[in-house]
């Protein structure tokens, strides 16, 4: 069976990945912005020391913040590298994929360049992938808008774990990097529009050079900009857009100018456009586009007057993240599904089940008369220690009876069909897939279980779970079915599996073994999921070997 705690340490990365990158795009200014990005290496990506070396506009870098040793930062911070230095650096050692890493064999030839360094010594690495003092680990920042314009280079160094990082740690170091140039640039970009904001706020006379400004940092900018009305009849209704947000979404400006953004915000998303405050709100949410997809985006606004005592407008900043957030629903996917069959793993099997049971077991309803006590002050009638008397928190409702929000999962009688339905949880074990894969090695048993997870869903409603546990278990959840219901499904499952697979030529065949449990509230997940395995070995004993094996 293979281990569990694997997603739960991918999905510990990548809230820690997630919150570091939420920080990035909270900071005032562009010295906080780099900070933060230092800040999150430590924090959020399990190295010692991180660096952020900035290029300036003389194209040598400067480091801009360091994170990890106050001795280190307080050596180096603002020492500047050459720029041919580094180009030197960014094409040495090995290429993973927008990273570059330069083993201690390599590197050390550049302990007498002119590029600002720290490292510690260090024994002498011990196995192949240890980490070595000297090894280096660069991650290039690039601007934003399809180019390779060098924004600035990120360093880190001393791994937590010692080890160089693995697939894992390098896409993570590399969407950080990334999500990194887009934070640094709003800054900047934030920073030019708060220069011009601050003089369209001036005289008369300086008002029109302010404009001026104000227009190309709005027209130009690499993101989308609009202004829009605030208060009155309008409120909220686009007055201007730049080219930025046009080609984002499809519409030119002259339509842009007829919708709101309540118009254009995805139905699902309404409620967080309406949560988002004016002034220096910030919300992820999905746009509609003119083909009728929707993307995601992240909108900042910000209050804008036309003069000092004029009309007020709101500036909002959109900003796509399509990219970023397919990235995370791809990262949460594998996470939460195996990698082999690409059914939800044993983690996400344990979270659906714990969604649908309670911890207090489902007892008879209240009668009238409770519930009218209960509605009209006699409440301890309808209490037992401190609990509604279904066993659930619930709201006392006046000739209904105490009303829940949840509902409770139960067992229906196996011995006898009042009609009553349940969740169902058929326990599947492969019979013959061990000697499939003695005899025929590891791809055909891997072609097999992709195979017997194809069949097992395609025999199941919309709505049901279909989970490999590991190994060649499997697991379906299939709500609302009586004891004859899930008999028959485990029937219909177990015919499905029993016709011959064929891989690489050959046919091969596997039975199967099915156990029936049921989820009821007042059982833990674990005990839901041993009852059905129990069960599942007493059916699998109660019949011969011969009949066990399909072939």
């Amino acid at each position: 069976m293979e281990a569990e705690s694997e997603p739960y340490v991918r999905l510990a990365t990548m809230r820690q990945l997630h919150q570091a990158v939420a920080d990035l795009n909270t900071a005032r200014s562009l010295a906080d912005t780099l900070q933060a990005v230092a800040d999150g290496i430590v924090t959020g990506l399990g190295y010692e020391l991180g660096c952020v070396n900035l290029v300036r506009p003389d194209g040598d870098l400067v480091i801009a913040a360091f994170a990890g040793n106050a001795a280190a930062e307080a050596l180096i911070t603002g020492r500047v590298g050459s720029r041919a230095s580094w180009e030197r650096r960014l094409s040495m050692g090995e290429s993973w994929d927008q990273l570059r890493f330069i083993p201690h064999t390599e590197g050390w030839v550049l302990l007498d360049d002119d590029v600002p360094q720290w490292h510690t010594e260090g024994p002498e690495p011990r196995f192949e992938d240890e980490w070595h003092p000297l090894d280096r680990l660069y991650a290039p920042m690039y601007a934003s808008g399809g180019g390779r314009d060098l924004l600035g280079v990120i360093s880190v160094d001393r791994p937590r774990n010692g080890r160089r990082p693995g697939a894992w740690g390098r896409e993570a170091l590399q969407m950080y990097a990334s999500q990194a140039a887009i934070a640094i640039s709003n800054a900047r970009l934030r920073a030019n529009m708060q220069r011009a904001l601050v003089r369209l706020e001036r005289e008369q006379q300086a008002l029109r050079a302010s404009e001026e400004s104000f227009r190309q940092a709005f027209e130009y900018a690499p993101s989308g900009m609009a202004i829009a009305e605030m208060g009155g009849d309008q409120h909220g209704r686009l007055l201007r857009t730049n080219d930025a947000l046009c080609r984002l979404l499809g519409r030119p400006a002259s339509v842009l100018r007829r919708y709101s953004f309540a118009d254009l915000v995805h139905p699902e998303d309404i409620g967080t456009l309406l949560r988002t405050s004016a002034e220096g709100g910030r919300a992820e949410l999905r746009l509609g586009r003119r083909d009728g997809t929707y993307l995601w985006v992240s909108l900042r606004n910000s209050v804008v007057a036309d003069t000092a005592d004029g009309p007020r407008f709101l500036l909002t900043h959109v900003e796509d993240i399509e990219e970023r957030k397919r990235h995370e629903l791809n990262l949460a996917h594998r996470a939460s599904h195996d990698a082999l069959t690409g059914l939800p793993n044993s983690a996400e099997l344990r979270s659906r089940l714990s969604d649908r049971i309670c911890e207090r077991p489902h007892s008879p309803a209240a009668t009238a008369i409770e519930a009218l006590d209960a509605a009209y002050g006699d409440v301890e009638s309808s209490l037992t220690h401190g609990y509604p008397a279904d066993g659930y928190e619930g709201e006392a409702v006046p000739g209904g009876g105490l009303y829940d929000h949840h509902v409770h999962a139960v067992a229906p009688d196996e011995d006898h069909d009042d009609g009553t339905k349940g969740l169902a949880v058929l326990f599947c074990d492969l019979d013959g897939f061990k000697s499939i894969n003695d005899r025929f090695g590891h791809h055909t048993g891997d072609a097999v279980l992709i195979e017997v997870a194809r069949r097992l869903s395609t025999c199941v409603r919309d709505g049901d779970t279909v989970a490999r546990l590991g190994g060649d278990e499997f697991v379906v959840l299939a709500d609302g079915l009586g004891a004859a219901d899930a008999a028959d499904l485990a029937v219909r499952l177990r015919n499905a599996i029993i016709p011959p697979i064929r891989v690489d030529g050959r046919a091969v065949r596997v039975g199967a073994s099915f156990g029936i449990g049921w989820a009821e509230c007042g059982m833990s997940v674990e005990e839901v999921l041993r009852s059905a395995d129990q069960r599942m070995y007493v059916e699998k004993r109660s019949r011969s070997k011969v009949h066990r094996r399909a072939g």
